[in-house]
């Protein structure tokens, strides 16, 4: 009534934009980041306005946010072994058909060996749904953190194939910890059962 709820607006909004340059002022070159790595106007001690300064500050990416899928492999003895066996099941579950597969084919026998020769994925058109990675049955692919893909040419660089795709599993157990170790859980837990199930039948046959 009178305008006085307008001028308790206006005075919320004085306080803020204060409090932005005393906030400022009082943490120096520390108002980006805290101690923790924490970038600053993402956190609960922030005060004033809430405006992130991109690039030089980054809000905190979700666990579970999803942007353009990868390949996982894992390192043993020094050697590279990717998950993927070419199955083929996310290009055919991906509803934009975005992924494409090139088999590897054995010289010999010509039958399909489980190592794709080629992985391709068309990142213009891909709707970031994780249907890819919902649906595969390896763990294989899994959505990525990295968003800032922008280049001047997107003919050339942004059909990704099998080498641009292919990440550590050490970088997805950076990004998604909690979903690692659930699925690493999962996974011992079923080769234990396995191997509890071979030990029985062996037994059995002794």
């Amino acid at each position: 009534m009178y305008g006085i709820g307008v001028v308790k607006g206006l005075l919320v909004t004085l306080k803020r934009f204060v409090e932005t340059y005393v906030d400022d002022i009082k943490r120096g070159k520390d108002r980006y980041y805290t101690k923790e790595g924490i970038v600053y106007r993402s956190s609960a001690e922030t005060r004033g306005l809430f405006t992130v300064q991109y690039p030089e500050e980054k809000l905190i990416i979700p666990e579970e946010f999803r942007f353009i899928p990868f390949l996982v492999y894992e390192e043993k003895d020094g050697e590279r072994e990717v998950r993927c066996t070419s199955c083929g099941i996310c290009a055919k579950v991906c509803p934009t058909q975005c992924i494409w597969i090139e088999r590897t084919t054995d010289s010999v026998t010509k039958r399909p060996v489980p190592d794709p020769k080629n992985f391709y994925i068309d990142v213009d058109i891909c709707m970031n749904c994780g249907l890819c990675a919902e649906y595969c049955p390896f763990d294989a692919i899994k959505m990525g953190h990295d968003f800032e893909l922008s280049v001047y040419d997107r003919h050339s660089n942004n059909i990704y194939d099998k080498e641009k795709l292919l990440k550590p599993v050490s970088y997805y157990q950076s990004i998604r910890p909690s979903n690692y170790e659930r699925e690493e859980k999962a996974r011992a837990e079923a080769e234990a059962a396995k191997a509890a199930k071979a030990a029985a039948r062996q037994k059995g046959k002794g």
